[in-house]
């Protein structure tokens, strides 16, 4: 309740405040979008723990308030508006007039933004996806993939060159001829926006961590405290921005897609709001009880779930893509990961009980000795 019980107060004041404005048929409406929010971002939850454990706990404090504002009214109200306004030549004043006036027109503009969006998008989800393969990690999933992808990670820029090849391919091949130069720049501003994101996020936290002198000066459980200092100040900010767009970035399908749902962007943003607070919650949930360490391939998962989310997006630059196809598959990547991760875990204990302290008799005195099962 001390990690969820925000989330359900949201819930129950924004279905009741709904029920109030519409009766039960918009209550509905506002619960359908809240679970539709929660089976398209259950990755991100898991995504963003990652992150958000090298992060002080002000910081994760700070994102599940102000980052929560963020999400819910200007990810999931504002973005859309600001994205209508952008493409249609309006002031954001007149495009939130539309959305309000002519639910209808503002579907058909936000959905014609849609390739330049998806390229954005794309393209930074894909970066994520292809730095966290190329390094080599300690516990490796798909191993065929993973192994000979680490090895090749000390190229220096292969996930840059990989995504710009992305890219190109996506304005020749997918994008129709109209919308390739909107692919091609929107592609560009989000590789651009990652490395600068991501990168200052490295450098601050580069600086903030303790030299092997100070850390060498410590001694008793201060020592790995030290190794492993929690981000603050720049590096946290930076870190937190990284969320943020993250989160555009799994926003977006969920915005578009809850048009097939209801046309009244207010409704909209209090399902889609309810189901943000539930992937925080998740998050928070994540972080403090150290499911991921326990759960060591969850993290593999949601970023295979991120690479298909990727290819979906730059696919729905110019062919629609069912908003349950992509649901289904960050959900199905997860449910593999964490039942990988319950069979590893499974054979590690059995493999420990297989292999216990054996008794061994003294040869000459009788007495016995511990020797460990070379098993």
């Amino acid at each position: 309740m001390r990690i969820f019980g925000w989330s359900i107060a949201v819930t129950v004041v924004v279905l009741a405040a709904a029920w109030w404005w519409g009766g039960p048929e918009v209550a509905a409406v506002v619960a359908i979008l809240g679970v539709l929010e929660v089976s398209l971002s259950f990755d991100n939850a898991v995504v963003n723990a990652t992150v958000l454990k090298r992060m002080s706990h002000l910081w994760q404090r700070l994102f599940l308030t102000v980052g929560i504002v963020i999400a819910v009214f200007g990810m999931r109200l504002l973005f859309p508006v600001l994205l209508v306004a952008i493409t249609a030549q309006l002031s954001p004043v007149e495009a939130l007039q539309l959305a309000i006036e002519n639910p209808a027109a503002y579907s058909q503009e936000l959905a014609e933004a849609r390739p330049a969006i998806a390229s954005f998008g794309g393209i930074f989800l894909l970066m994520i996806f292809l730095d966290f393969l190329l390094q080599d990690r300690e516990h490796k999933w798909i191993t065929w993939v993973e192994r000979p992808l680490s090895r090749l990670g000390g190229m220096e820029s292969l996930s840059v060159a990989i995504s710009l090849a992305v890219l190109l391919g996506t304005a020749a091949y997918i994008a129709v001829p109209e919308d390739s130069q909107t692919v091609l720049i929107a592609g560009c501003a989000g590789l651009l926006t990652y490395l600068l994101v991501n990168g200052l996020a490295g450098f601050f936290e580069l600086e903030a961590d303790p030299t092997d002198e100070e850390v060498a000066g410590i001694s008793g459980p201060g020592r790995e405290a030290a190794g492993a200092v929690a981000a603050t100040g720049k590096a946290a900010f930076f870190l937190f921005m990284y969320l943020e767009l993250l989160d555009a970035s799994f926003s977006f399908d969920g915005v578009v897609g809850a048009f097939a749902i209801t046309s009244d962007i207010f409704v909209i943003a209090a399902g889609l709001g309810i189901g943000a607070f539930y992937v925080r919650s998740m998050t928070i949930f994540l972080v403090e009880r150290g499911t991921l360490s326990r759960f060591v391939f969850l993290e593999h998962g949601a970023h295979y779930a991120i690479g298909a989310l990727a290819a979906l997006l730059l696919i729905s630059i110019a062919h629609e893509v069912p908003e349950l196809v992509s649901g289904l598959i960050g959900v199905g990547f997860i449910a593999v990961a964490l039942l990988s991760s319950v069979l590893r875990n499974r054979r590690l204990a059995a493999r420990e009980e297989a292999s216990p302290a054996v008794s061994v008799e003294g040869p000459e005195t009788g007495t016995s000795g511990r020797r460990e099962d070379p098993r």
